[in-house]
């Protein structure tokens, strides 16, 4: 991760450097689709995105989770390091960016897939409320969790220049939207809520 307080970015470049045995197993991926390319030329790309908001997310995802939670009347729980940023991508344009590069893309090359927004915990929790016309008791705070990333920024400049790509949701429309359509679906993720969850005081 990066520094809070740095213009830094990650580029497709940048030196895997992973915390947790979930962030290793995305890098080994990433490694194995580019190694099967340089061994047998296996015709592939990849593209490493920010963090993707919109309809249909399940609500695992903070955003969602965050909505659905409130919209039961129940609190949305915040690690205590809620500063932590996060770059925020609308699901749309991801799709047109992974679009663009399965047609146009050179083989065996990465590309970003970045806004350039960053917004903290602490802002979609804010937004939410500011959405859905709620107040800051809605809020808790809990011990942060081990190896909590601090910040991710992503330098899409390659995308935007060699393939011409730009992101069109902007966010205050995009999320504005994404809370809206978790109001109006609870047909939708109401069941999903069902399904068991993660215990993180476990990792303690």
């Amino acid at each position: 991760d990066l520094p809070l307080n740095t213009e830094e970015m990650f580029t497709e470049d940048s030196p895997f450097r992973p915390k947790t045995p979930y962030n290793a197993s995305k890098a080994a991926a990433d490694m194995a689709v580019k190694t099967f390319h340089l061994t047998y030329d296996l015709p592939v790309t990849v593209s490493t995105c920010s963090n993707n908001y919109g309809a249909y997310q399940f609500p695992e995802k903070v955003i969602p989770l965050f909505t659905v939670l409130v919209l039961q009347g129940e609190k949305m729980t915040l690690y205590k390091s809620s500063k932590n940023k996060r770059e925020w991508l609308h699901v749309d344009d991801h799709c047109r960016a992974i679009d663009l590069i399965l047609k146009n893309g050179k083989l065996g090359e990465i590309y970003n897939i970045g806004s350039g927004l960053e917004v903290d915990v602490e802002g979609i929790a804010d937004g939410i409320l500011d959405v859905l016309g709620l107040d800051d008791s809605y809020k808790t705070y809990v011990p942060d969790r081990p190896s909590h990333d601090r910040r991710y920024l992503l330098d899409s400049s390659k995308i935007r220049k060699e393939l011409g790509w730009s992101p069109e949701v902007g966010w205050e429309e995009g999320f504005q939207m994404t809370v809206n359509w978790y109001k109006e679906n609870k047909a939708w993720w109401h069941p999903l809520l069902e399904r068991s969850q993660v215990d993180e005081g476990k990792w303690r």
